[in-house]
């Protein structure tokens, strides 16, 4: 484990191939994923990736303007999602799925500060398939951290990281191989 960040802004924690033996991305049809919309600026579009939520049995997540029910998660998604809980000594009961098909998929600049997570929540993320940049940006700073996540690689973000860093995954274009992330959180 490596510590990347420990003060009051937050914390993030890094567990390198964590996960490495494992390759969901071989039964990714497993998965129900789809491409989902959101509303973003009072305007409605395409996520640029696919996504599904998976979890405990009737939880549900709401971002970006859409409520998202879970389909209740099984095999390895469920022993993953146990794991992490153990790590982070969180009851996790939502795995948010989002996988890019390549390097023209992303994720934008955002913080994980809805109200159903509470507080100063706890976030294990899980990455499957090629390695791409998770950048940190503090806010009201140019202070920046970016972590090249590998599959298998466990990123765990915690304290009050939500309210004083936003994070993304850029486009990379040269990246030709998909990519497969799952967030576990606790929605309250």
């Amino acid at each position: 484990m490596k510590t990347l960040l420990d003060d009051p802004s937050g914390v993030i924690l890094w567990y390198p191939l964590y996960f490495k033996d494992l390759n969901v991305l071989e039964n990714l049809e497993e998965f129900e994923i789809r491409q989902e919309s959101i509303v973003l600026f009072g305007k409605q579009i395409n996520q640029p990736r696919l996504s599904r939520l998976y979890g405990k049995s009737g939880t549900s997540y709401k971002y970006s303007g859409k409520l998202f029910e879970a389909l209740p998660w099984f095999g390895n998604l469920e022993r993953i999602a146990e794991r992490c809980s153990e790590i982070c000594a969180t009851d996790f009961n939502t795995g948010l799925l989002n996988y890019y098909r390549d390097g023209n998929d992303s994720m934008g600049i955002h913080a994980d500060d809805e109200k159903e997570l509470g507080r100063n929540p706890v976030i294990a993320s899980v990455s499957f398939g090629a390695t791409r940049k998770m950048i940190f940006r503090k806010r009201n700073s140019k202070e920046k951290l970016v972590i090249p996540l590998e599959h298998g690689d466990l990123l765990v973000m915690k304290g009050a990281l939500q309210h004083n860093w936003k994070h993304e995954l850029p486009k990379e274009r040269k990246v030709e191989e998909s990519r497969l992330n799952i967030t576990f959180r606790k929605v309250h």
